[in-house]
């Protein structure tokens, strides 16, 4: 029988320690980064993977309805993870690794901020929509872990968990959603 007893414990530990490794400059950067994008009227669109996938999800939920309730301002986020009846026709028709680039194509204008999260950051359909955006004038977030993989690579700017934990990178990347709500809601 598995025990749960101090498990809680020992994660938080891994958490607190890998927030003592981070570069809080870094993230400092890249909140502003969506905040210039959202001051200049921008698209903040979102994509990822897995886990990822629904971080994308989860950072336009907070953003559209909390800064738009809390400024007034509209917040102009969309996350190309949330038709699924789209991203299944892209993967059919055309493939997966381009269910992301593809939707770019209709949608994305020079300035708009594309915010791509993979937990290894080499998702491949992460990486095609990142460096389609950076050929046509958009800026680049990326979200990783491990050791970056292409991500931290390609995308212009970067929040980089150096963790070999897909949990705990995870939990960064959520943490920063956070910070960027709460700092454009003027909590912070």
């Amino acid at each position: 029988m598995i025990q749960s007893s101090g498990i809680a414990s020992l994660y938080m530990q891994k958490l607190i320690g890998q927030l003592g490794k981070t570069d809080f400059n870094q993230i400092d950067k890249a909140v502003q980064v969506v905040i210039d994008a959202w001051q200049s009227g921008k698209q903040i669109i979102t994509c990822g993977n897995g886990g990822s996938s629904l971080t994308a999800l989860h950072f336009i939920n907070d953003w559209n309805k909390s800064i738009f309730m809390s400024t007034g301002v509209p917040f102009r986020g969309r996350s190309l993870v949330d038709n699924i009846g789209l991203v299944m026709s892209y993967a059919n028709d055309v493939s997966f690794q381009d269910i992301f680039v593809e939707q770019l194509k209709n949608i994305l204008s020079p300035g708009d901020l594309v915010i791509a999260i993979s937990g290894s950051g080499n998702s491949e359909n992460v990486i095609r929509a990142v460096k389609y955006a950076n050929d046509n004038e958009a800026v680049t977030l990326g979200l990783c872990g491990y050791r970056g993989g292409k991500l931290k690579d390609n995308a212009q700017h970067v929040v980089w968990v150096d963790c070999d934990d897909m949990q705990i990178s995870e939990d960064l990347h959520a943490i920063f959603g956070h910070m960027v709500m709460q700092r454009m809601c003027g909590q912070l």
